[in-house]
């Protein structure tokens, strides 16, 4: 079993200009693990970037033709309004990693 860490790039932009990551998430034989920075003043801010995050997940589903930008969103938003409603194990909830 390949033991490295495949961590993703550094975003373009970021790499141009600087700034610094807020989140980031890896999976772990199947369990989420979690590193972020608490930067926002207000909680629902965290909500306006998973929101935008959403967004950007779509738009990749989108370009690969793999399923509609609106079928994304609806998918995603029902999946976070039921976990938040009743949490389940994580890391026998999500599926198969594409790409690995």
């Amino acid at each position: 079993m390949d033991k490295t860490y495949q961590a993703l790039n550094i975003p373009p932009a970021a790499a141009e200009r600087g700034g610094f990551e807020v989140l980031r998430c890896g999976l772990v034989d199947g369990e989420l693990h979690v590193t972020l920075r608490p930067v926002f003043n207000e909680p629902n801010d965290w909500g306006r970037l998973f929101a935008a995050v959403a967004r950007q997940v779509a738009d990749v589903y989108a370009n690969q033709g793999r399923f509609p930008n609106a079928e994304t969103l609806t998918r995603i938003g029902a999946a976070f309004e039921a976990e938040m409603r009743s949490p389940s194990d994580v890391s026998s909830s999500i599926g198969p990693v594409a790409g690995r």
